[in-house]
């Protein structure tokens, strides 16, 4: 099979590696990929929707998998599907749970999804009134993509101000925040389901957990993820079955009711208070960093499953019992002005970890630093404690100018 990946992330690394062990897969196309996805295919460089479907065409592509969300809320699977080609994701009206926050917030109010009380906002007069009557802390979401640096928890009246005039005026994320949601504080932890959907039914990953914040114990801005660890260490039967009862079951009466049905992933962002789960965000594509901990622990062939749940089959996910431990290694400056163009050393001494590039590409002989999340070292386990120890040994043999991460993923209590 010829598989089209689009992305250029570390997560589509985690996808296309996992495809390659399929010895059906004879060719992997990335758009625009990295430094890893040059190693397991051929990255191209077509990026708008019309030069991809024309891309595929030409090059009878037998299925398209979609990583990110920007081509998803853009309508890249119904462009696909109308030129008749495979393609594995949400299409643009589904994928709205995730490009429209107000859109989302509305649709789990609808349809008795278990989530934060909120209020969506177009007038920055009437948010900073409303903010102005509300306890602290309270949470202020920019509506549109924001590339997860979109939701800033505001401890007092005048942060929430403050980034509420950040969002709908000086327009720090673009367009994303011109609407926004102003959302009760929930307290407890953070975790991620990650689903297959075939379009009837849902079929979800074991739970991962995600470090958001850029620093240590959970501190600074947040980021589009500095690491991961699956299985979740914190979330239990209990918490699954209120997870399913009160969460996912809705959502799929929901997404059958409003004909929002589709073939590909959906992403439960979730937050377990001791009232149990409360839904805090759909993602409608594989998560990112959960997928780089999730594929080194399925057992199933990927492009199985997938094929499965094109033509509407149910899906047995198989795991394995080891832990995974994920931690980005990100360019000086982010979250926000990076440094790039750095070279990286020492990812050949790695021997007893996976890397997965994600902000890198090749210049020469040379790895040298593109983005702002630069890769992804995942380490396996029997316990969180060895995985995490693995992880953290070997990412100390990597290294490029300004770079840091988190000293903290993975440090739990093992059970």
């Amino acid at each position: 099979m010829r598989i089209l990946i689009v992305g250029n992330g570390g997560r589509e690394s985690a996808i296309g590696w996992k495809l390659k062990q399929d010895p059906r897969v004879k060719k992997l196309y990335f758009a625009k990929g990295n430094a890893t996805t040059e190693e397991l295919g051929e990255n191209i460089y077509e990026e708008s929707i019309p030069e991809l479907v024309e891309f595929a065409k030409s090059e009878e592509i037998d299925l398209a998998i979609v990583g990110p969300e920007a081509p998803l809320v853009d309508g890249i699977v119904d462009e696909f599907r109308k030129n008749n080609i495979a393609v594995f994701g949400a299409g643009k009206k589904a994928a709205s749970l995730e490009g429209s926050k107000a859109f989302s917030k509305r649709f789990m109010q609808q349809y008795g999804i278990k989530t934060a009380k909120a209020e969506v906002f177009d007038a920055y007069a009437m948010a900073i009134e409303y903010v102005r009557q509300q306890q602290f802390p309270v949470v202020v979401k920019a509506s549109g993509l924001a590339g997860g640096k979109g939701v800033v928890i505001c401890e007092d009246l005048e942060e929430a101000e403050a980034t509420i005039h950040d969002f709908m005026i000086r327009r720090v994320h673009g367009v994303a925040g011109i609407q926004i949601v102003i959302e009760e504080y929930l307290q407890g932890f953070e975790a991620s389901i990650i689903a297959f959907s075939n379009g009837e039914q849902l079929f979800p990953c074991v739970p991962a957990k995600d470090y958001k914040k850029v620093g240590d114990n959970d501190r600074g801005l947040n980021t589009g993820g500095m690491g991961a660890v699956a299985p979740s260490p914190e979330f239990n039967g209990m918490h699954y079955a209120d997870f399913e009862r009160n969460i996912m079951k809705p959502t799929l009466e929901g997404l059958k009711a409003e004909g929002l049905n589709f073939k590909g992933m959906i992403f439960f962002g979730l937050m377990v208070t001791r009232d149990g789960c409360y839904l805090l965000e759909y993602n409608m594509r594989f998560g990112d960093p959960e997928t780089q901990v999730l594929l080194p622990l399925m057992e199933n062939s990927l492009l199985d499953v997938i094929e499965d749940c094109l033509e509407g089959k149910p899906v047995d996910l198989k795991f394995s019992d080891k832990k995974a431990v994920c931690v980005v290694m990100c360019s000086g400056g982010y979250p926000r002005n990076i440094e790039i163009g750095c070279e990286i050393r020492g990812t050949e001494k790695v021997e007893d970890a996976l890397v997965f590039f994600a902000g890198a590409q090749k210049s020469g002989k040379h790895i040298v630093t593109s983005g702002g999340r630069v890769l992804n070292l995942v380490a396996l386990g029997d316990t969180y404690a060895s995985a995490r120890a693995k992880a953290y040994d070997e990412i100390k043999k990597v290294s490029f100018d300004y770079g840091f991460y988190r000293h903290d993923i993975g440090k739990v209590n093992d059970k």
